[in-house]
């Protein structure tokens, strides 16, 4: 089965160049759906507005900021419960673009502008399951938790105050884990035997190709069952559910 993917791009030249560099990066057929503004995105991925819930088939999602009739930020916020894989692909990198949209769930970050090589990679990084962030927006992250906090703990703004973008930034630290102890019961016997055995493999530091091959799953299945994890688990990161799945004997 091919694997659907939405691209949201108002120019023609750029949406054809994020098409290749979508087919280039992923080994499963893939099938594109291409949207150049707003409305039609939407009639791929919203709810009907008789109340019926259009099946969301997509499982990777690039989205453009700057539409002709919008936001992508708008359709962001209204993806928030999709389980599809959400890219921001944009050519502005400054603060007031990265932040909300980091804010409204986006997966990751990409610029337009970097080589098709290095869109290419970022992009395959999912596979390995690590947030898509181009170089450059990597280093402004970093250098936003270092100037805010001294160190890549809780940014915080000024006059000491706690950043309120510290929750968005947060879930794309993958360089290192985070703090246990978020108070919550451990409700791991809502895990279905299928992420049971995600977790497994997962703790043992396998990547999300080698998963999926392992279990005979597209790549895209194992990366749905690792957020389903995250989420019962209340967990950020790999590091994260490894350590709970060994303190708890969940592997």
């Amino acid at each position: 089965m091919a694997v659907k993917v939405l691209i949201l791009e108002d120019n023609p030249v750029a949406r054809s160049f994020l098409c290749r560099v979508v087919r280039e990066s992923f080994s499963d057929t893939i099938l594109i759906t291409e949207a150049g503004d707003l409305e039609a995105a939407r009639r791929h991925v919203v709810p009907c507005n008789d109340g019926r819930t259009l099946v969301d088939p997509f499982k990777l999602i690039l989205i453009d900021l700057e539409l002709p009739d919008g936001h992508g930020v708008e359709l962001l916020a209204e993806l928030a419960s999709s389980p599809a894989t959400k890219i921001v692909t944009t050519l502005y990198s400054d603060d007031d673009h990265l932040f909300p949209a980091l804010q409204c769930g986006a997966d990751g970050y990409l610029l337009k502008e970097d080589r098709f090589e290095v869109l290419v990679e970022e992009l395959q990084k999912i596979v390995r399951g690590q947030p898509p962030l181009s170089p450059a927006i990597a280093r402004r992250l970093l250098t936003h938790f270092r100037q805010g906090s001294g160190a890549l703990g809780t940014p915080r703004g000024r006059e000491g105050r706690i950043d309120p973008l510290a929750p968005a930034l947060t879930g794309l630290q993958s360089s290192r884990p985070m703090t246990l102890g978020r108070g919550a019961p451990l409700d791991h016997e809502r895990l279905t035997p299928r992420e049971s055995e995600v977790l497994t493999y997962l703790s043992k530091g396998f990547t999300i190709k080698e998963i999926a091959s392992l279990l005979g799953i597209k790549w895209f299945t194992v990366n749905d069952h690792i957020k389903s994890i995250y989420k019962k688990l209340d967990v950020s990161s790999r590091a994260e559910a490894a350590v709970l799945a060994s303190k708890e004997g969940l592997v």
